[in-house]
């Protein structure tokens, strides 16, 4: 078997007919995890309940689950029972559920066997990994599996580093502004952020309840699909005719790109064309400013209300002072002690204000706004999806610089405004840049409610753009 070229599908259909054990699966997935340990990855390695899970179903498993012993990871703000739940921060590192949270229940009744737990941007509060509380290798951060030099993307850091890395074929998320869609773009991988809502959030880490989703992250969309069916159900998902599918793109979101990724993603569309997709330039006036509106002020006046909640539940006896306290990201910290805990956000003027106002702005008026823009967009021009590339540019230097402002906007710049709206968006990785060798993606964004839709049209995409050569 080429570990490099497995999918989940193919896992799964391999073990349904005795090709192969989940033992053997498993094995190679936990020595894979080790011999990565420089990817700082993985924050928990199960290697000892992945084992035992996996003999389990080999002895006597239901051999008719859709993931039934297929290795998996779950990112570290979502609980796992019995392993601890650090939400990628020091003052969490020992809280261990005793539960698992409802979207790991479905992975785990399907027959995933769950091998450990996968390192994040602290508290899920960035795009580059950079974390310096926990480190496997001789670095601090989540490393991008193509090169070890640079960022792997965040928050879901570790989870897209080891399905690059083809370490595992696929696991799990969470996604509040990008943090899904971004760690999948740089490091090859296909993930869906599901439209607000579809899946349960009981059980995760949260910054914002307006915007958090969990989200499947994996080697392929027909393995992103599998995931999204055990969570939220349906039937199988086909793949679209591509003849019948409609795609936007707005010009504003073709900004900022690095050579490697203005061409690739041009290349992408001109391939979705040759296969019958209508593509139509459109417009999209005041996304950045509705988005702008909406963004830092939902994230960051939610994050102190939701942490409270989430903290009482844990029964940790932690208060989020204490929380943060011990964070150990300098740019992390800077925004907790700057903004989440005195609850303020930056004035026009620098200065800064009570974020009550804006916030309520922010829910009663630019969000509603926000969608309606959306609404508009797609009914009025008839269209499936909105096609941007997910990230601007490839993979930067992993570096306490990586994790600035900047290149915080930079990287969510079009990631984000769908989040805000609360409607899906896929990600599909469709080349290695022409220089730099790194992985490219597209995001497709669908109205909301529409994931079936969007995932039909990326297993079709499959077929389009294959899956990237393997980091090695």
């Amino acid at each position: 078997m080429d570990f490099d070229q497995l999918t989940l599908t193919q896992a799964a259909a391999d073990l349904r007919v005795g090709k192969v054990t989940s033992t053997a699966l498993t094995t190679e997935a936990l020595s894979r995890a080790k011999a990565n340990a420089d990817l700082n990855a993985f924050v928990t390695l199960d290697e000892a309940g992945a084992l035992k899970a996996a003999a389990a179903f080999d002895a006597a498993g239901d051999k008719t689950k859709p993931l039934g012993g297929v290795p998996i990871v779950i990112k570290d703000n979502i609980e796992v029972a019995g392993l601890p739940c650090s939400a990628g921060t020091p003052a969490l590192k020992n809280y261990i559920p005793k539960a698992d949270a409802p979207v790991v229940a479905k992975l785990r009744d399907a027959g995933a066997v769950i091998i450990g737990k996968t390192s994040m941007h602290e508290l899920a509060f960035g795009i580059s990994g950079y974390n310096t509380a926990f480190k496997t290798g001789a670095e601090f951060g989540v490393r991008n599996a193509y090169d070890r030099a640079l960022i792997a993307g965040g928050s879901s850091s570790g989870t897209g580093a080891a399905i690059g890395a083809r370490i595992v074929a696929g696991g799990l998320g969470t996604d509040t502004g990008g943090s899904v869609r971004v760690p999948a773009a740089l490091n090859g991988c296909a993930s869906l952020r599901p439209t607000v809502g579809r899946y349960p959030q009981d059980g995760i880490a949260p910054i914002s309840h307006t915007r958090d989703t969990a989200g499947p992250m994996a080697a392929t969309m027909a393995d992103v699909a599998l995931l999204d069916r055990v969570i939220a159900g349906g039937d199988t998902i086909v793949a679209a005719d591509l003849t019948q599918v409609r795609v936007g793109i707005v010009r504003s979101m073709l900004t900022n790109l690095d050579a490697d990724t203005e061409a690739a993603f041009h290349a992408a569309v001109a391939q979705m064309k040759a296969r019958g997709i209508v593509v139509v330039e459109i417009e999209m006036p005041q996304l950045a400013e509705l988005d702008g509106q909406v963004s830092f002020p939902v994230a960051l006046y939610e994050a102190y209300d939701d942490l409270v909640a989430y903290l009482k539940r844990t029964g940790t006896g932690l208060s989020i002072e204490t929380v943060a306290e011990e964070i150990a990201s300098a740019d992390v910290k800077g925004t907790y002690d700057g903004l989440v805990i005195p609850r303020k956000l930056p004035a026009p003027d620098g200065t800064l204000v009570d974020a009550r106002p804006i916030y309520d702005a922010a829910i009663g008026t630019a969000r509603p706004a926000l969608q309606a823009l959306y609404a508009r967009t797609f009914a009025g021009n008839q269209l499936d999806a909105i096609a941007f590339p997910t990230t601007p540019r490839v993979a930067i230097p992993s570096n306490p610089e990586s994790s600035s402002l900047e290149n915080f906007g930079l990287f969510i710049q079009n990631t984000d405004p769908g989040s805000n709206a609360g409607i899906p968006g896929i990600q599909i990785p469709i080349a290695l840049g022409a220089s730099s060798k790194l992985p490219i993606g597209l995001e497709l964004d669908g109205p909301a409610g529409s994931d079936r839709r969007l995932l039909a049209i990326g297993i079709a995409l499959d077929s389009v753009f294959g899956r990237l050569p393997s980091p090695r």
